[in-house]
């Protein structure tokens, strides 16, 4: 079994939930450069950033010469991703609250940590 994978897809299928979720939490008045827009326009422009960033992680995904090569990047970023949530935890308009939501937002960093350990493993047992 390739927990390796396994933990990827997991870790992605938290990130995606998340990102639902942040639209309910309306992420967009915690980004310094978004906050200044209105409801109308955050949503907006938060949701279409995200055509790009989708299409990008299942692009790879699909595309073999990419796909190992990018996970580990992707599961580097749902780490800092995580820190960057508790940091801003204190934001006076961070909805990221519930248990929910925290579920999700810990749920993908800590499947990016397994992800990268088992990656690690596998690449020492090649050599």
């Amino acid at each position: 079994m390739d927990w390796y994978i396994i933990f990827f897809y997991l870790a992605l299928s938290f990130f995606t939930m998340h990102e639902m979720d942040a639209v309910r939490c309306k992420k967009w008045r915690i980004f310094p450069r978004l906050s200044s827009l209105s409801d109308k326009w955050g949503y907006f422009v938060f949701i279409i950033a995200h055509i790009p960033i989708f299409f990008f992680i299942y692009n790879a995904l699909v595309t073999p010469e990419l796909k190992h090569s990018c996970i580990p990047y992707f599961n580097g970023f749902l780490i800092f991703h995580t820190l960057l949530h508790v940091l801003y935890l204190k934001h006076q308009k961070n909805l990221f609250k519930d248990w929910v939501s925290w579920v999700l937002i810990v749920g993908a960093g800590l499947s990016g940590i397994f992800s990268l350990y088992n990656g690690y493993i596998i690449s020492l047992t090649r050599f």
